[in-house]
């Protein structure tokens, strides 16, 4: 969050911003599917089964993991690296195609380290070390603020080579990022040459991986595809097939950092779950009362995490979005935070769908199960391109929102009931419902607090003064909920306070 707000601060809602925003949109898919999805939901269960009956065998198995994900993603990256030359060599000089394409060749070297960095993580995962794999990435955050910094406190510079540096300083990071994980595990883990054994473990994770890739990454193959079809205008010009388009080039760059500020509960949060109860999930997948029990404390803690979340989104949008991402001497522009403020307005209502798709898909990944995840997600992405196409004509970046709001609550409800039908676990049984229930009449007299705060506060329009009242509504909603949840005895605030708990005593 810091980062993405340093930087909007520096390059705000015009051309260039949307130009860097684009630049690390392949990268930063790479990290949701391989540092929070789809490797460790591959790899992680038959790495930690492995390691309880035959560590040597699981020690040879991510040493040839790890050289497979060197060899793919590095060559990956070399083929688009190619592809991309020829493009620039055909843009116009010192255009913004040509900017944002040379962008995008500086960032990509970061994929095959961003992989090797989450391979790295999910072993210490395993070993029940969270803290380390989770604060990799604040190496890259902090290179980019450090090199960032200084020409939002003196404004003036030359942008496009700070978004060279900023492009440069990810590879940087990338590489320290290997090297910090390397030093944690040292006295862990030993790297084997690879037998037989190793190389059908091997292949059984592979196969899975694909499946799995766009059954989790459905949300960041979405906001991807949005990314393409919102860079249009910069890439390929102002109509598409014929028609004019509503979007500009500073669409790319006010979709992108709104989506920063709706994923941040859910990277902070609704990850922090989903990743604590995934190891549990893939323990007990053999016992169906444990699974069962782990998977409804799951849903709870999502509920209890997302559900104010989303409340206060919704109501703070205006002030949110101005203070973070405007005011003062630099930032977007106040048409750019209006249509900001629009976007959250469409993200906000998915965000405990998407907490809980990221909780039921590693349900069904613990169970061996990748196709039922697959289909879904092809469906859900075939749906959501559409609703797309058809929203952002009238609605703008709006539409994107909109669109990934709706196709995250189709996603949720047919997950749900393929837990029942292909798994035979009902997530919401009736202790379940009566909880959510709960939980929800707690977060609505959240909601009713901030916004009575909101009501009775005088219009302001200074920066500082919204962000007292953005302060303020923070500080309301979380005491209010926090009272509230006192009040009403419910039990999962307990939980997240607990170190540990046996699964089955949750209901």
């Amino acid at each position: 969050m810091a980062r993405d707000l340093v930087t909007a601060r520096v390059f705000g809602d015009g051309v260039l911003g949307s130009a860097l925003r684009a630049a690390f949109a392949f990268p930063n898919l790479f990290v949701a599917l391989f540092g929070e999805g789809a490797l460790s939901a591959t790899f992680l269960p038959e790495f930690v089964q492995l390691d309880r009956d035959d560590p040597r065998l699981a020690e040879e198995l991510a040493s040839l993991c790890l050289k497979l994900l060197v060899l793919v993603t590095g060559s990956l990256t070399l083929v688009i690296e190619a592809v991309l030359v020829v493009i620039i060599s055909f843009a116009p000089d010192g255009s913004s195609r040509e900017v944002s394409f040379k962008l995008m060749c500086l960032v990509l070297p970061t994929l095959p380290l961003i992989c090797m960095s989450a391979l790295l993580g999910v072993i210490l995962q395993s070993r029940g070390r969270f803290g380390p794999s989770f604060a990799a990435p604040l190496i890259l955050n902090l290179c980019q603020i450090a090199v960032a910094l200084p020409f939002y406190l003196r404004p003036g510079g030359d942008k496009n080579f700070a978004a060279y540096l900023i492009c440069g300083s990810a590879v940087v990071a990338g590489v320290a990022q290997i090297v910090w994980s390397l030093a944690t595990l040292r006295n862990s883990l030993k790297w084997r040459r690879a037998g037989a054994e190793a190389y059908e473990r091997g292949r059984r994770v592979l196969t899975r991986f694909v499946p799995v890739v766009l059954g989790l990454g459905t949300l960041q193959i979405n906001a991807t595809l949005g990314m393409l079809l919102v860079m249009w205008p910069v890439w390929i010009g102002p109509t598409m097939f014929g028609f004019a388009l509503t979007l500009d080039e500073r669409s790319n760059s006010i979709l992108s950092y709104t989506q920063t500020i709706y994923q941040f509960p859910l990277g902070v949060f609704s990850l922090s779950v989903s990743a604590a109860i995934y190891p549990l999930l893939a323990r007990t997948a053999r016992s169906p009362m444990e699974f069962t029990s782990v998977l409804r404390r799951g849903v709870r803690l999502s509920m209890f995490i997302s559900l104010p979340a989303m409340f206060g989104l919704i109501l703070t949008r205006h002030d949110l979005v101005y203070v973070l991402l405007s005011g003062g001497r630099a930032g977007f522009s106040p048409e750019g935070v209006a249509r900001a403020t629009s976007v959250l307005l469409g993200l906000a209502p998915g965000v405990w769908a998407h907490s809980l798709n990221l909780l039921l898909m590693r349900a069904f990944f613990a169970r061996q199960d990748t196709s039922t995840p697959l289909r879904t997600a092809i469906a859900v992405m075939t749906f959501n391109l559409g609703l797309t196409l058809t929203l952002m004509w009238p609605l703008r970046e709006a539409g994107f929102a909109w669109s990934t709001a709706v196709s995250t609550i189709t996603q949720t409800v047919v997950l749900l009931w393929f837990c029942r039908t292909r798994l035979s676990v009902r997530p919401l049984d009736r202790a379940t419902l009566v909880a959510v229930v709960r939980i929800t009449a707690v977060a609505a007299a959240m909601a009713a607090a901030v916004a009575a705060t909101l009501h009775f506060w005088p219009d302001v329009q200074t920066w500082s003064a919204r962000a007292l009242r953005l302060g303020v509504c923070i500080a309301v909603g979380g005491a209010a909920y926090l009272g509230a949840s006192i009040i009403a005895r419910l039990p999962e605030l307990r939980w997240l306070m607990a170190r540990n708990a046996a699964p089955q005593s949750t209901l």
